[in-house]
């Protein structure tokens, strides 16, 4: 988790959240509830707006005030926004609340069933919370089934955090952007930039700065158009041993025009494409094997019957199948005891490599 340094958050339990999978990526099968004890029991790490959802430690939640300050002026999503504006007494209410104790939104006591069609399929409760959240006035634990608890910020961050000086935005997209070219080691702009979801135009001005002070070295990849920028303190590994599957939402390809760039590896996560129209599958792991992503697999965790199933698997183009199934009979084995069943099973028909897997 230091060296990833954020974990995006998502709500879709098809084989297991995605905020569990980047440490059995590196790692193999690990306890979960590590994860959640880090940061919902010891609120080591927070639950804040940055790679859309996620996970930070609570020491940077400094560096992400700028963000909450923008929200305040009305740079999120105008439904909360208009809340704010229309009716900031049922917003200070909803507060109060949260003051007095932990919450879910179904727990207000008066949680308002939306009202018009542009408040979405949610209760004004749980916008005036999400609008709080955005703002930083409270934050959010988990609890099981993944469901939001909210809390006071001041009583997940440490007191001797928030009281910290907030710097300056163009501070803050320095270091942020520092953090990001560590973790990826060499990057292209939009890269660094996507990491923490950065404003695009003031982050570029802040990496041409972080170039002349000597922070980041300008370098060229082959293969890519673009301009690179190594972190002075990149490693450059004698090998890569990885036999493992990702999420869709791990660093290594979250930002899909990195992993193009990478591995010519072009990639949807399919989830809000109708069945019908899905060409892999609805939710689709990609294979790295070695140092190449070599493949993608469509899997579901089935709990009732206690199997991990595989509906869908496919090679890339260039790569060997054989090898590939035969690194991808391990991973999923991995995979299957680090979601509690223990076992897979070819369940669908869908791709090239389903006859070796079966």
């Amino acid at each position: 988790m230091g060296r990833l340094q954020l974990l995006q958050l998502d709500s879709v339990p098809a084989v297991i959240r995605t905020q569990y999978m980047p440490g059995f990526s590196r790692l193999g099968p690990y306890d979960p509830d590590l994860l959640d004890r880090i940061a919902y029991t010891h609120d080591e790490w927070f639950e804040t707006w940055c790679h859309e959802a996620s996970l930070l430690p609570v020491e940077d939640e400094p560096l992400l005030r700028w963000s909450k300050d923008r929200a305040r002026n009305g740079e999120t999503w105008e439904g909360l926004a208009r809340l704010a504006r229309e009716d900031p007494g049922y917003v200070e209410a909803v507060l109060d609340q949260v003051r007095d104790r932990p919450l879910t939104a179904g727990e207000l006591h008066d949680p308002r069933p939306r009202e018009g069609q542009w408040w979405g399929d949610r209760s004004l409760g749980s916008l005036a919370l999400d609008w709080l959240f955005r703002i930083g006035e409270v934050g959010i634990r988990r609890k099981p089934g993944f469901a939001k608890e909210f809390d006071l910020l001041d009583r997940i961050v440490p007191a001797h955090i928030r009281s910290q000086p907030a710097p300056s935005e163009d501070d803050a997209h320095r270091e942020l952007l520092m953090r990001a070219a560590a973790s990826l080691g060499v990057a292209a702009l939009p890269d660094l930039v996507d990491y923490h979801r950065l404003p695009k135009r003031p982050a570029k001005e802040r990496v041409l700065e972080l170039v002349a002070d000597g922070k980041l070295i300008e370098v060229e990849v082959q293969g890519w158009r673009r301009q690179a920028y190594l972190h002075p303190d990149a490693l450059e590994p004698r090998s890569v041993d990885a036999c493992t599957l990702l999420s869709p939402f791990d660093p290594v390809v979250w930002h899909r025009e990195r992993g193009e760039r990478l591995f010519d590896f072009e990639y949807k996560i399919e989830i809000y494409t109708p069945k019908a129209k899905r060409k892999y599958g609805y939710y689709v792991m990609p294979f790295l094997l070695g140092d190449d992503v070599v493949g993608r697999v469509d899997l579901k965790t089935d709990r009732v019957d206690g199997v991990l199933r595989v509906l869908g698997a496919f090679s890339e183009a260039g790569t060997d199948p054989s090898v590939v199934a035969d690194g991808l009979r391990r991973a999923l084995d991995d995979l299957a005891v680090f979601v509690g069943v223990g076992s897979w099973t070819v369940s669908g028909d869908n791709g090239d490599l389903i006859p070796a897997l079966r």
